[in-house]
């Protein structure tokens, strides 16, 4: 997968929005307001932050050892980084999809509601 292709995946999610809050590089994906992707534009190679269960990311950083670690800078227990190139496509889509709805899972009702409207 390339960024075209997953930033077109995350775009295409229900309330998802992109920015560069952080500086120029950094493409950060929200819905609703709320962080559930970023991946560095100078990245070589590529790789992407998501959100993902504890529990499953230690189990993932397992398997995948050395292309799926804790994320630099971000909350290693709550956030992976995945080297794109070094894992399926599918399964960089199924940590995309787990991730956007862990943050959703989180929202207050009000903010559900708001991307129930959208």
């Amino acid at each position: 997968m390339h960024i075209e292709a997953l930033r077109e995946y995350c775009l295409a999610k229900k309330g998802v929005t992109e920015s560069f809050p952080f500086n120029e590089t950094t493409l950060v994906f929200k819905v609703v307001g709320k962080m559930f992707a970023l991946t560095g534009l100078d990245n070589v190679p590529l790789t992407v932050n998501l959100k993902c269960d504890p529990e499953r990311s230690a189990q993932l950083r397992e398997e995948y050892d050395g292309s799926i670690t804790g994320a630099f800078h971000m909350n290693k227990l709550h956030w992976n980084t995945i080297v794109v190139q070094e894992v399926s496509p599918k399964l960089i889509i199924e940590l995309i999809d787990h991730s956007y709805d862990l943050v959703v899972s989180k929202m207050t009702k009000k903010l559900r509601a708001e991307l129930d409207q959208l």
